[in-house]
């Protein structure tokens, strides 16, 4: 008998050992770098010492631990943008929802777990606007013995689109903070950490793709950019759009893609126009009125070669450039969420929620608060703000949601959240009256129990600044049933959902004075937060948290927190003096 058990606890120990190995680790060094663009250099946070950060590869249903070092002088958190990180929100870095941040000198060994995702999705910072320059893309291919529902590509390229400015990012974002207006516009926009031909001081480093004619290139865009959603095109190419946000789509042709702060797209270029150089090209598009953006255009180029080398017959030929949207064409913004399809086939099923449990409808608005010592916004005496469901988003002080909900402490957060706004209005209106502007400021959550169907509305509103609005939900993706513009209409507008291949996305747009339905199922217990992707909209308090309950059986069930959570010791009071109040 004791032979037998010492035998099962070997047994055991092995299985232990063998999954310990099998569980790739990473190192993350969080630290200052020294980098020179626009003909000025400036130190900046980096993962490594890159600009982007290292791209993780990884395989479809993996976990794998990435030990993050903070050398740097400031609070850091990681989160993994779109991984569910089924039943372990420890893990998914939102500075005060999931974990209080990871201090100078510190370490947190994140897990992350890749479930269902499959395609490309991103890494970024979660703590203030460090995520300006620590940010990186994640490859999740498919699983041994499968394959991509595409020819496969001859080669898989990275495109991170980023922002850029000469002033230290975390003055920027004091200045915002204090000021109560806009933010300081970027000076450049970037490709892979470059600004492009069209930049002072710049032309050396552009990024460069190069390709052979008649073969196929996968692109796997990221935009890790901070403030507004891009027009991105390459001269005299189309491009056929296969997935978005870790799912596959059913494949569509375009000229150009629009898309948003937070989003990931995979895009095949096919190498099929004549031996030259032609230039990839982004640039904003801003729908607000009276707010000021980065107008210029970021590039890099394309550029055919034979057999190993570069046709030098046009190496010095100024590259095609590609005809992008006016900055303010909101129907030519509209191309994407109006063609994404989900595959839906045998090998990629879908499952919509048709049965709905819980019918939610939020609004999301532009606002103001009272501010007597603001003096960058264009309301005398108020300061800008942000709102879902007409609460400003405030975080708790000294703790995090998830610890508080984990260890059932009171006072951290409330349980008050509505389920629609407190005023109901003419939402898209040119003319609201006033006082609409004001909103609470807390911290509430929504609970929702354990399988429930949701379906929620996001209704922009034309409070103060009518704008797209990139919703980013934490821990789940959700399908995007319906859009539209102007105020949804619940007895005309559910009549045209999708409810046969919607696509299947973790953030979506919504149109500027306009809505869109997204449909999930809350298998996933835990914290998560949703909230804009545009980083001013946040900081003002465009955000809010769910929290959905444990299920009756284990695997049903948040798991235990890892022994090295950071801790919450006196962080707030920290924060508060760097001048950092809102997230």
């Amino acid at each position: 008998m004791k032979i037998l058990t010492s035998l099962g606890i070997l047994l055991f120990l092995n299985v232990i050992l063998v999954t310990c190995q099998a569980m790739r680790h990473h190192k993350f060094v969080v630290r200052d770098a020294s980098f020179t663009k626009l003909c000025s250099t400036k130190n900046i946070l980096t993962v490594n010492g890159e600009f982007p950060g290292p791209t993780l590869y990884v395989t479809k249903g993996e976990s794998i631990i990435v030990d993050v070092y903070n050398r740097a002088n400031y609070n850091i958190t990681i989160h993994w943008h779109g991984v569910n990180q089924p039943r372990y929100p420890w893990s998914d870095g939102p500075e005060f929802i999931t974990q209080c941040p990871i201090q100078p000198g510190a370490m947190f060994s994140q897990k992350v777990i890749f479930s269902e995702e499959e395609g490309t999705l991103w890494w970024h910072a979660h703590s203030d606007w460090s995520r300006a320059t620590v940010h990186g893309a994640i490859v999740i291919q498919p699983k041994p013995g499968h394959t991509y529902p595409f020819p496969k590509p001859h080669k898989e390229v990275p495109i991170v689109l980023g922002e850029w400015w000469k002033e230290d990012i975390v003055q920027v974002f004091n200045n915002f903070e204090t000021g109560g207006g806009d933010p300081l516009a970027s000076d450049a926009y970037t490709i892979n950490g470059q600004p492009g031909d069209l930049y002072n001081c710049s032309n050396n480093e552009t990024f460069k793709v190069n390709v052979e004619h008649g073969k196929t290139y996968l692109l796997r865009m990221v935009h890790g950019g901070m403030q507004d959603l891009l027009f991105f095109a390459i001269a005299k190419h189309q491009l056929t759009v296969v997935g978005s946000d870790g799912s596959y789509v059913k494949p569509f042709k375009v000229e150009y893609i629009t898309i948003s702060p937070g989003q990931t797209m995979d895009v095949l270029l096919e190498a099929n126009q004549p031996l030259d150089r032609y230039y990839m090209a982004a640039k904003v598009y801003s729908s607000a009125t009276n707010v000021s953006f980065d107008t210029t255009t970021t590039t890099a180029i394309v550029q055919y070669k034979k057999g190993k080398h570069i046709i030098p017959s046009f190496s010095s030929r100024t590259p095609y450039m590609p005809s992008l949207p006016s900055s303010n064409d909101t129907n030519a913004s509209i191309n994407m969420i109006s063609q994404m399809r989900s595959l839906a086939d045998e090998a990629h099923p879908i499952e919509v929620p048709l049965n709905i449990s819980t019918n939610l409808f939020y609004t999301v608005s532009v606002n103001s608060l009272p501010c007597s010592t603001c003096e960058a916004s264009h309301i005398p005496g108020n300061r800008l703000a942000a709102s879902v469901n007409n609460i400003s988003f405030q975080l708790p002080s000294g703790n995090n949601i998830l610890n508080a909900y984990y260890h059932h402490l009171q006072g951290v957060y409330t349980q008050d959240f509505p389920d629609v706004p407190p005023e109901l209005f003419d939402f898209t209106a040119s003319d609201l009256p006033t006082f609409l502007r004001t909103p609470s400021v807390d911290t509430e959550v929504k609970v929702l129990e354990y399988g429930s169907t949701v379906e929620l509305v996001l209704q922009g509103t034309n409070l103060l600044a009518g704008t797209e609005h990139p919703m980013h939900f934490h821990g789940h993706s959700f399908y995007v049933v319906g859009w539209g513009f102007g105020n949804f209409d619940k007895d005309k507008d559910p009549l045209t959902y999708n409810l046969v291949d919607p696509p299947y996305q973790n953030t979506i747009a919504i149109p500027k004075n306009g809505w869109v339905t997204i449909r999930f199922k809350t298998q996933n217990p835990g914290v998560w937060f949703m909230h804009c992707h545009l980083e001013r909209h946040v900081s003002w308090g465009m955000a809010m948290t769910f929290i959905v309950k444990d299920g009756k059986n284990p695997e049903e069930q948040m798991l235990p927190p890892p022994p090295d959570m950071p801790h919450c010791q006196n962080i707030h009071l920290l924060i508060q003096k760097l001048g950092s109040f809102f997230f």
